[in-house]
């Protein structure tokens, strides 16, 4: 579990960076770098607020199954954050089946909120459990596009979770693929403006607080338009 800090760490977010559905070989290493500019711009952008951020190097490269081997390294990774830090605030950040841990894991007692982008949901598998996420803040981005995990099968997911948590909202990125490529200042933006709106006290942007009043379908189906965010320097 590798850090990028500011100053004081006074909040923390886990960054779970992709993967496979199956693979019992050694976490990718390439996988982890994947996800380092995303934790680097989330903390460029909460230094004043003592944010720090961490990449989770899992133990294997696959979900595999009822295993779900990158959500116990999330839940594992969560008790650290406490460890090392104490009671602070924590934000799960997750990038396609990093999404899906990101989600399984947020029932930890340490969790404020939990962003998942491109969230990895394989089809005809039982639904995912969602009772845990009550009393979180939960953000899913998802590109229009996407052929590699369909975004309605996300939709489906915000719609259940908004069922037990008010606090949730979804954004779709239209015509841009998986891992949203075309619109990554965008994305970029997005995550950290949710982010340290939920565990800094900054005020979350107005397109963030309508998606979240918002009842379904709107709050869920809210589109991320482009340019959004540029006063925010998350750029990496």
């Amino acid at each position: 579990m590798g850090a990028v800090a500011g100053t004081a760490v006074r909040a923390a977010v886990l960054v779970l960076p992709a993967g496979r559905a199956v693979s019992n070989r050694r976490g990718s290493a390439l996988s982890a770098a994947t996800a380092w500019p995303l934790a680097r711009a989330l903390v460029r952008a909460g230094r004043p607020e003592g944010l720090v951020a961490h990449v989770v190097h899992y133990r294997y490269r696959g979900w595999n199954g009822n295993h779900a081997h990158p959500a116990e390294d999330a839940a594992w990774a969560a008790e650290e954050i406490v460890r090392r830090y104490g009671d602070v605030p924590l934000c799960l950040v997750g990038i396609d089946m990093g999404a899906r841990a990101a989600l399984r894991a947020g029932g930890h007692p340490a969790v404020n909120s939990v962003a998942a982008i491109a969230p990895w949901l394989p089809r005809g598998q039982e639904p995912d459990p969602v009772k845990h996420l009550a009393g979180r803040h939960v953000l899913m981005v998802h590109g229009t596009n996407d052929v590699t995990s369909d975004p309605e099968l996300s939709y489906r997911l915000a719609e259940r979770v908004k069922k037990v948590n008010p606090n949730v909202c979804r954004f779709e990125v239209h015509s841009d693929g998986h891992f949203l490529h075309q619109h990554r200042p965008e994305v970029l933006a997005l995550t950290a403006d949710f982010t340290l709106g939920t565990l800094c006290d900054r005020a979350l942007s107005r397109p963030v607080v309508d998606a979240l009043a918002a009842p379904p379908p709107l709050g869920l189906r809210m589109p991320l338009a482009a340019g959004f965010g540029r006063h925010l320097r998350t750029k990496v």
